[in-house]
């Protein structure tokens, strides 16, 4: 699957926090040039503002000086970087070959009716964004899917009502 580069619409960039601009500069000890930060970069401003917003993506490339364009071929190559803004808590589904002989479109369905979104949507309240992902590694206790850091696995659509509610009572 090909993504089109589409070059960003922000006119001004977002003045990277100072926090940003320590790790960021952590990140380019690391590596031999600023451009082979941009990655790095991307997830570091993403960590401390949920997605990467077009100000932002500005941002990082005026403080890294490499093309804006050039940044967002990566930012829109890897998919865990949001270019869009996303919920408090972002699901990535695995829809594998193995996810799906083991009835992930079932689980997928009673997502879509227990949040009323589909992939790639927020729900209206902000908490949750589903994100369709190729693979999570984790074939023999498909289907599975990841929220935040946690994985969970033989996904059942009970076992899905209780992370949704689990991930509400932390928010409350």
């Amino acid at each position: 699957m090909s993504q089109q580069v589409i070059a960003s619409t922000a006119v001004k960039a977002r003045r990277l926090s100072a926090e940003e601009i320590v790790e960021i500069e952590h990140e380019m000890t690391l590596y031999p040039d600023k451009k082979a930060v941009g990655l790095e970069a991307l997830k570091i401003v993403q960590k401390h503002q949920g997605w990467v917003s077009d100000e932002s993506l500005l941002g990082i490339a005026k403080y890294l000086d490499i093309p804006a364009a050039d940044l967002e071929g990566v930012a829109t190559f890897f998919n865990l970087v949001y270019r869009q803004q996303v919920g408090k808590n972002v699901i990535l589904f695995c829809d594998s070959v193995s996810c799906w002989i083991m009835g992930c479109e079932g689980i997928k369905s009673h997502i879509k009716d227990k949040l009323a979104i589909d992939y790639g949507e927020t729900t209206e309240d902000g908490d949750f964004t589903l994100i369709p992902v190729p693979c999570l590694g984790d074939c023999d206790k498909a289907p599975v899917m990841m929220v935040g850091p946690d994985m969970h696995r033989n996904l059942t659509p009970e076992k899905i009502d209780s992370i949704i509610m689990d991930c509400k009572t932390i928010q409350d």
